[in-house]
């Protein structure tokens, strides 16, 4: 199995689509059984990151996974105001798994600001319908909605991998780990999967991000043909694994692709 991985330069070049990286966090990674956790919606970077501050009716499905099942939390969102946007608690010890999904909202953007983000996020169904349709000129018009995926660590670590980390919850756009970021050992090694409306996805751009200093992205990977990457994780801090994908659409009033932002964060306190 061949894995391509980038490390990113000192200079990164910012444009618009970085305004978009959108996760959950919670106060911390790794908690004890019965403790209300504060978890947040986050969106952008650097100075420009900050607090999710959309109508709560955009959540079209919010869940935990872990060992006392499935846990409906859409009701638990807070729209507005200071502080999380929820509290679970998770009662019992081991993995949950928390998984968002928004409704989509309309976007344009300039000729050229268009092609740069779909350049920097390496949306190649942008760029290649654009070419083929000549209409690489013209604003840019897409629907887009947004997917999240954390993983909590609850109770004391047992050094055993949790099934749980490695299985695909259902989400359009996912980012699946093939290793336990909590079990990796000394190798520090993490293998991850991209799927797509059900297939691995090739050809994808993931970038990895330290929560803690999230100005620019510390590695880029691109999956293989089999939808997957490889990347090293260090023992400390919060990290942010994010992609992005499209495709052309028919049909749709003001837009000409529906993009999906997906990410996966987990840390280690």
């Amino acid at each position: 199995m061949r894995f391509t991985l980038v490390k990113l330069s000192l200079v990164l070049i910012a444009t618009s689509a970085t305004a978009h990286d959108f996760w959950l966090q919670p106060q911390i990674f790794q908690t004890k059984p019965g403790v209300t956790l504060p978890i947040t919606a986050l969106i952008g970077h650097g100075d420009d990151r900050g607090r999710w501050e959309a109508d709560a009716k955009r959540v079209v499905m919010l869940k935990s996974i872990g060992p006392d099942g499935v846990v409906d939390l859409r009701s638990a969102f807070k729209q507005r105001g200071a502080g999380s946007h929820f509290a679970p608690i998770f009662a019992k010890a081991g993995i949950h798994v928390v998984a968002m999904q928004t409704n989509h909202a309309l976007s344009e953007l300039p000729a050229k600001r268009f092609n740069d983000y779909a350049k920097e996020e390496g949306l190649t169904p942008i760029l290649q319908y654009r070419k083929r349709m000549n209409t690489t000129g013209t604003m840019g018009r897409e629907i887009y909605s947004r997917r999240a995926k954390m993983l909590i660590h609850v109770g004391a670590g047992t050094g055993r991998a949790d099934p749980r980390t490695t299985r695909a919850v259902g989400l359009t756009l996912e980012i699946v780990p093939e290793r336990d970021p909590y079990a990796l050992g000394k190798s520090r090694s993490m293998p991850v999967r991209v799927i797509y409306e059900g297939k691995a996805l090739p050809g994808a751009t993931i970038k990895l991000t330290n929560l803690n200093s999230d100005e620019r992205p510390v590695a880029i990977a691109k999956t293989d043909t089999s939808g997957r990457a490889v990347f090293r994780i260090p023992e400390s801090g919060a990290w942010l694994l994010n992609v992005v994908w499209t495709k052309p659409i028919k049909g749709r009033r003001g837009a000409d692709f529906d993009t999906i932002f997906s990410s996966l964060t987990f840390g280690y306190n």
